[in-house]
């Protein structure tokens, strides 16, 4: 922002676009969209920022985010507990539960393998996914990390750290493009993915 805009309003706009997927030009338009709320707007926003991280935290079971000790996933006794798919975040999560298709339960592992980035698989929940794995009740584990570089090396580690347990490792049948995110596929893209899953 130049020079004459107020120093708060700079700062402001230099916060929003520090979120991922924020330009500087969008961060501006946000930035003066608050300047045109009212305080009690201003300060309810500034509320849920700081309740969503106060008080939302990772389910001990599936490490996705929820507000409770144990998802309401986890803790849905009509769900096959059987089978876990294992996603890279939890916007995957929300796609999958937008299918309406598949009934088995999740693990987040926040994040991809990524040497060159510094992640390496202490940084991620494997750890807990084999915690999981280790109580028994677990059939299969469907890797449904993106088809990119990192998702291929995240399932082919996980296929090898879990095999030995004697639990079917599966990955999904990418009728999903290369390269593509799984935020953003449709429905029936990801339904079919699940349906066609191949074991690793």
């Amino acid at each position: 922002m130049a020079d004459h805009n107020a120093l708060p309003l700079v700062i402001l706009a230099e916060k929003f676009a520090s979120l991922p997927g924020i330009g500087m030009k969008s961060a501006q338009r946000l930035a003066y969209h608050v300047m045109s709320m009212n305080d009690e707007e201003v300060s309810e926003f500034a509320q849920a920022l700081l309740d969503a991280k106060r008080n939302v935290r990772s389910c001990k079971c599936c490490q996705n985010l929820t507000e409770r000790e144990i998802c309401p996933i986890c803790s849905d006794d009509e769900r096959d507990h059987s089978v876990i798919c294992v996603v890279e975040g939890p916007k995957d999560v929300t796609a999958f539960e937008r299918t309406r298709e598949y009934n088995g339960v999740y693990h987040v592992l926040h994040g991809l393998l990524s040497p060159m980035d510094g992640i390496t698989p202490d940084k991620l929940r494997f750890r807990e996914l084999l915690a999981r794995i280790s109580q028994g009740g677990v059939e299969e584990v469907i890797m449904a990390t993106n088809p990119t570089v990192e998702g291929d090396a995240t399932a082919m580690y996980a296929a090898n750290l879990l095999k030995p347990l004697g639990v079917k490792v599966t990955r999904l049948a990418f009728g999903l493009p290369v390269g593509g995110i799984l935020e953003y596929a449709d429905e029936v893209t990801l339904y079919k993915a699940l349906e066609n899953r191949n074991e690793l």
